[in-house]
């Protein structure tokens, strides 16, 4: 069974920090490209972040390039999606998801919120 499990959400103040997590298990994760999606309350989900089998391309959203960095340890089967200088843009349910472009499994989501 493929479970993909997020932590690290939480509340933050403009300008600050998050580091999410996504543990992945029921499949061979290092044979699988991640994605990081998020949704914010009435809007579409989006891409934000995604990262190749070895970690050694990786692609990002327009709104977070130079501030967010996905990572992975295929030795851990983890994702990470470090988050800095949030803004209160940034507000939404953020989404660990196998894949690159086929999006088969997704994971119920880490809230983040930024506010001050």
């Amino acid at each position: 069974q493929v479970q993909l499990v997020e932590s690290g959400g939480g509340l933050a103040q403009p300008g600050g920090s998050l580091r999410l997590s996504c543990v992945a298990s029921g499949f061979a994760f290092s044979n699988y490209p991640i994605s990081w999606y998020r949704q914010a309350p009435g809007k579409m989900r989006a891409l934000v972040a995604r990262i190749t089998t070895d970690g050694a391309n990786t692609n990002y959203a327009d709104s977070v390039k130079g501030r967010f960095t996905i990572s992975r340890d295929n030795a851990k089967s983890t994702v990470y999606l470090q988050m800095n200088s949030l803004k209160p843009e940034d507000t939404a349910m953020y989404h660990c998801v196998q894949g690159w472009t086929t999006l088969d499994y997704w994971g119920q989501g880490t809230q983040v919120t930024v506010s001050s």
